[in-house]
């Protein structure tokens, strides 16, 4: 059973930047994928960045720029960082996993299988 808790979130100004971290365990090392996704207020969940485990990453057009996902694998914890933050970034963010790679291409929140408790962004 895979376990995700974030951490990270907060409030800033306009153009400010966060580092939200997740750390992840009891999953295998089979194929997989990582991501971030956001509810914003009153709005459905969106896919935001999405890494699998060869690497590749995949951003929504809306932070391409501006937010960089990472992961560390000896520390089993995967990051965003966001940089030049935007009121409309303003959200509850969640880590999610689920197997395969190609689910990270389309950052469908249906196809992922495991979630964090989330972590609240605040840009003001």
């Amino acid at each position: 059973h895979v376990q995700l808790v974030e951490s990270g979130g907060g409030s800033v100004q306009a153009g400010g930047s966060l580092r939200l971290s997740c750390v992840a365990s009891g999953y295998s090392s089979v194929t997989h994928c990582v991501g971030w996704f956001r509810s914003p207020p009153g709005k459905e969940r969106e896919g935001v960045a999405a890494i699998d485990s060869d690497g590749t990453a995949h951003y929504v057009d809306s932070v391409k720029g501006r937010f960089t996902i990472s992961k560390d694998n000896a520390k089993n914890t995967l990051y965003l960082q966001m940089n030049s933050l935007k009121p409309e970034d303003t959200a509850m963010y969640y880590c999610a996993y689920t197997w395969g790679s190609e689910v990270c291409r389309r950052l469908r929140f249906s196809e992922f299988n495991f979630w964090g408790q989330g972590t609240q962004v605040t840009v003001s």
